[in-house]
């Protein structure tokens, strides 16, 4: 029997790439997508060719209608989950002295709301699932966090951004201390993986030069990371790993 997956924002870059890992490795997938369709049915025909059940559910996730909407569709379709993974995210810079309360307020909504409201109300499902290979008897589902390296290496004029992601990192933490030993939960923390659409070529540069491996990673790097928890790795609970080629460590 295949694994089931849930994916927030998948419909592209390393959302669409978690969803397709997993299928390639054994998992059925709901792809969310908050109005992408078409990108959330290309991510789903990618995860049916390889052999998984893929279906695409729209909501607004910054709502919390949007966060019941999706937590109804997958409970009503599926009566145990073993894996969701929060990675639907907002990006864009805004000074700090020039961040309205709506803009604090969108930022806090899909990146902290959003996961603990679409946890707790899937928290049976998971708890229903299965655990990763050699997991003790007992251990279920598990929740994995796409965080960010500005959640400890903030830039300046994303400080909205920064703060939430941080919180979505927190959250990981006291999931991992109250859900256990049933639940699981664990942080990937990606560096530069895939550009922003407004990073010209010269920043673009600058940024590569500073990551100590001298290059920027894929989506595929997340997602193989992802799947590598979900399956191999039964002991990690709590822990934010860091996909960045070690930019995160470096001072200067």
């Amino acid at each position: 029997m295949r694994r089931r997956a849930v994916v927030t924002g998948a419909g592209r870059r390393v959302g669409a790439a978690i969803a397709v890992e997993l299928a390639e490795h054994g998992f059925d997938v709901c792809v969310h997508v908050r109005s992408d369709v078409t990108g959330g049915e290309a991510t789903a025909a990618a995860a049916r060719a390889a052999g998984a059940e893929a279906w695409v559910v729209a909501a607004d996730l910054g709502l919390p209608e949007g966060c019941a909407a999706l937590a109804n569709a997958v409970s009503a379709r599926w009566d145990a989950l073993d894996l969701l993974v929060h990675n639907a995210s907002a990006f864009a810079p805004d000074a700090f002295e020039q961040t309205s309360l709506e803009a604090l307020d969108a930022m806090w909504a899909i990146h902290g709301r959003a996961p603990f409201l679409l946890t707790q109300a899937l928290l049976p499902q998971l708890r229903a699932g299965r655990g990763a290979a050699g997991g003790a008897a007992g251990e279920s589902g598990l929740v994995v966090a796409i965080v960010d390296i500005g959640a400890v290496r903030p830039v300046s004029g994303y400080a909205a951004y920064s703060m939430s992601k941080a919180a979505l990192g927190m959250l990981v933490k006291a999931l991992a201390v109250e859900l256990a030993p049933s639940v699981r939960a664990v942080a990937v923390s990606p560096g530069q993986v895939a550009w922003p659409p407004d990073y010209d070529e010269g920043l673009r540069d600058r940024i590569a030069a500073r990551i100590p491996l001298r290059r920027v990673g894929e989506p595929s790097d997340v997602a193989k990371l992802v799947r590598f928890v979900a399956l191999e790795a039964p002991y990690l609970n709590g822990v934010t790993i860091d996909v960045d080629g070690g930019l995160a460590v470096r001072y200067g």
